[in-house]
This record gives C-alpha cells, structure tokens and sequence, in this order.
C-alpha cells in the first residue's frame, strides 16, 4: 500500500499502526470500487489524504494519528457524486458541502470518532461546509484533500507525457 507521490510502502511505517484496525473493514473495501478524481478509487484518495495529513500534522506536532484517522474517513461515502449533483432537487445541497455529512455518518457506524475526528471529516470541504474548522487539524487536512485531488489528476497525466518523451 502507497500514497501517491510517495514510494514508502505504508504497512512497514509508523503511519500504518494509526489504521490498522479499520484499514481492511468491508466499508473501505468497497471504495476501491469506485473511481475519484478521473484516475484513482476513492479507496486510494483517502488513503492520499490519510497519510499526507498524518506526515503534516506529525512534523507540526499535532494530533498526527487523529489526522489519519480522519483522513481515512473523509470520503466514507458510496453514490456517484456527479449522478447526485444532476438529479438533486432545488434546495437540497450540494455535493460539495453534504457529502461531509454522509462521510462521517459511516464513519460514526464503523469506529468510534473523537471530537477532532468528527470536525476534520465534517468540515474537510471547508468553505463549501460553512462552518469553521474548530482545530488546525481541520484546516491541514481540507487543505491535504485538495492538494490530493491535484496530484491524483495531474501525475497520470504528466506520466503519460513523460513516457512518450
């Protein structure tokens, strides 16, 4: 297991003793079934999110293991994300500030969260979430999530670019 960017094989680190005892759970399992940001599963951009929150929070000497708790858990939701945006009624969210809600919904059924943990997965698209974060964690991981995003578009693409040269 590897975050993006990163050639650390994560079962052998530090990181690893943070999730293990929900890294392999069903509920996560089913997210490598669904494809996030073009190229990834949902399953590989959490774990993105996880462990580059982890790495942050540990060298700023925060609640590094809370970090990848959470960051494991942000995206704990199963429906397309594009099919909800177009069939979604007037007045009810978007996807971009409610699946947050749903994340840590699952989340909540699958482990215990602690008070850090529920604010990091429920406010991770912060300003779309309109409340603010209430930790500096919160705002490392919104910050990690988008970070994520781009690498996971953008490194297959310049892959690609690089092995046609």
């Amino acid at each position: 297991m590897n975050a993006i960017g990163s050639k650390k094989e994560l079962t052998l680190c530090s990181y690893y003793s943070c999730i293990d005892d929900i890294i392999e759970c069903e509920q996560l399992e089913q997210l490598k079934l669904i494809t996030h940001h073009v190229s990834t599963t949902r399953f590989q951009h959490c774990v993105n999110v996880s462990y580059y929150s982890y790495i942050v929070c540990r060298r700023l000497g925060l609640n590094a293991r809370s970090a990848a708790r959470a960051g494991l858990l942000h995206d704990l939701f199963y429906y397309n994300r594009k099919e909800y945006n177009s069939s979604r009624s007037k007045g009810q969210p978007k996807h971009s500030s409610m699946h947050s809600i749903q994340a840590l919904r699952n989340a909540e059924q699958l482990t215990d969260i602690t008070r850090l943990e529920r604010d990091m997965i429920e406010k991770h698209m912060w300003p779309a979430t309109r409340a603010l974060p209430k930790y500096r964690e919160t705002y490392i991981i919104t910050i990690v999530d988008k970070y994520c995003a781009v690498l996971e578009f953008c490194v297959p693409k310049m892959s690609k670019i690089i092995r046609k040269k």
